[in-house]
């Protein structure tokens, strides 16, 4: 991708109405732009980052067993009201049909949709297990939308049900899915900062697990437990003193970002619907459910809390906009122009993402500057100095050390294969 032709330019001021690490960078950085609190339009490079973790989360839900539908947004009221969640939802974005009259609402989670959904296909013990996902934009109307991409009004994420025969089936999948999301979290670059959490689990198990990221941002605040990296939520911390996995009392006081949670729903949702399925005999039973979120979005916010410095986002190479930032540092030296387009010609053929800074009216210090802020994983230079050597000058965002390397062993370098 050439940078002059790039949609959405950087700012060298943050906006004054932001507070959060995550909306300033990015919005700096042209990956998002603020449409109103809590709304952000996804500008070029922000939605190839969304778009990897996206990917990233539907490969580890496929190898889950997970098969991939996409529900409505707009629900009826009836649906909600069965589970009795139409007077209690809090977050609920409500409002009637100017022709039909219905009551209607948007979407910010979707059992009231799913269950039907299922009911409709008669289910046998033979369907069962069935695990179904979607990845798709929620609406919440949270009272108090701030801290950027972390906690918004309207958000991508995905969410699966999980539908069995019995408690022991559900129990199994339930811990197979913590393995899966340990897996995302790892893939995107916040494994190591991700801890299982013990939380409230409802009314029908005594409690779900979250994924918290420890983040200064946090909202919430956990309880660690350094001895075997498991975490208790601060909401039931009075109840819980002491690590569920190992019984150690000293836990660390932290704050986190939550990323995902799961949840066994049992028959919560299937009972107020009639989802039942019919085993061997012939006989009714009741569906027994689990659900299993992420939030896209308020990960790729929680990735930029954490992974940033003074001069701008460290993306890991996993969900970073390119691979490669690529800048010709020479003015209207026509050598270096002509050997960084080549540079450019050969990175693509090879299957690289590049970012190309070929705006020759942008100095040498901006261009710099723009390539540590938007944050790329590998900046490459073409300058006078580089040639001199026959060569390009390499540096990892993460790292202060730069080295030149040979333009027949930089495709090597990059994937690699040194």
């Amino acid at each position: 991708m050439l940078q002059s032709k790039l949609f959405a330019k950087t700012r060298k001021e943050a906006p004054k109405d932001e507070v959060s690490i995550n909306a300033k960078l990015l919005i700096r950085a042209g990956f998002i732009d603020k449409l109103m609190a809590g709304s952000y339009t996804f500008l070029p490079l922000g939605l190839r980052v969304l778009r990897k973790i996206e990917n990233i989360i539907r490969e580890e839900m496929i190898a889950a067993g997970g098969q991939e539908l996409l529900m409505p947004s707009l629900h009826p009221k009836e649906n909600w009201a069965e589970t009795g969640r139409w007077d209690t939802y809090d977050s609920l974005f409500k409002f009637a049909s100017y022709y039909s009259k219905i009551d209607l609402a948007l979407g910010p989670t979707h059992e009231e949709i799913i269950s039907p959904l299922v009911k409709k296909f008669n289910l046998s013990y033979k369907d069962l297990p069935l695990y179904l996902f979607q990845i798709q934009t929620k609406f919440r109307d949270e009272k108090r939308a701030k801290s950027g991409l972390l906690r918004g009004k309207e958000f991508l994420m995905k969410d699966l049900y999980s539908f069995h025969a019995n408690e022991e089936d559900l129990n199994a999948y339930y811990e197979k899915m913590k393995t899966h999301y340990k897996n995302i979290f790892n893939k995107c670059g916040t494994g190591e900062k991700t801890c299982l959490t013990f939380a409230s689990g409802g009314t029908f198990s005594k409690y779900s697990h979250e994924f918290q990221l420890i983040a200064l941002a946090g909202e919430d605040t956990i309880f660690l437990c350094e001895k075997c990296g498991i975490a208790v939520n601060g909401e039931i911390i009075d109840e819980q003193k002491e690590c569920p996995e190992c019984g150690n009392q000293d836990l660390k006081e932290e704050k986190a970002i939550e990323t995902g949670n799961i949840f066994m729903l049992k028959t919560k949702y299937s009972d107020p619907f009639d989802l039942k399925f019919t085993d061997e005999k012939g006989k009714k039973n009741p569906v027994i459910m689990g659900c299993y979120g992420i939030g896209l979005s308020r990960l790729m916010g929680a990735v930029v809390e954490i992974s940033n410095d003074k001069k701008g986002i460290i993306w890991p190479e996993t969900i970073a906009p390119y691979q490669v930032h690529l800048l010709g540092l020479g003015g209207e030296n026509q050598t270096v122009k002509d050997f960084a387009k080549k540079v450019y010609s050969d990175l693509q053929n090879q299957d690289l993402e590049v970012l190309y800074a070929d705006r020759n009216a942008i100095n040498a210090g901006e261009k710099l500057a723009d390539a540590d802020l938007i944050g790329i994983p590998y900046r490459l230079i073409v300058s006078g100095k580089s040639l001199e050597k026959n060569g390009v000058e390499l540096k990892k965002r993460r790292e202060d050390k730069t080295d030149i390397v040979p333009l027949n062993k930089l495709i090597f370098v990059l994937k690699g294969k040194k």
